[in-house]
């Protein structure tokens, strides 16, 4: 079971107040705020995907384009020396310094 909701594209978090019997939550994965919030699971999700697309429509009304979440962009600071050593075994490996990264989170993750 997911505890997350999906819509075009976006993800958004469920939670539970129990002092105001109410779901909620936030997308995720961008930095503009879309909360939602439900009296059970169906509301929950009704309001999540009308927060998206009112977010879509305020976006194409003002001209700006939405953001897109997770973007696949990772910007990471990492100490001189070991930006060394993963220069150094990347070049070994005939990979860039992205892709030694990428398949080093994809053994942590999925390990």
């Amino acid at each position: 079971m997911s505890k997350f909701l999906e819509y075009k594209g976006y993800m958004g978090t469920v939670e539970y107040s129990l002092e105001d019997n109410l779901l909620f939550g936030e997308v995720v994965g961008i930095r503009s705020l879309i909360s939602y919030e439900g009296s059970d699971l169906e509301s929950l999700k009704k309001d999540f995907e009308d927060g998206i697309e009112s977010y879509l429509s305020s976006c194409e009304y003002e001209c700006v384009p939405p953001e897109k979440p997770y973007t696949g962009s990772l910007g990471v600071r990492i100490s001189p020396t070991l930006f060394k050593q993963l220069y150094t075994f990347s070049s070994t490996r005939n990979q860039t310094t992205d892709q030694t990264i990428e398949d080093a989170i994809r053994r942590h993750i999925l390990a």
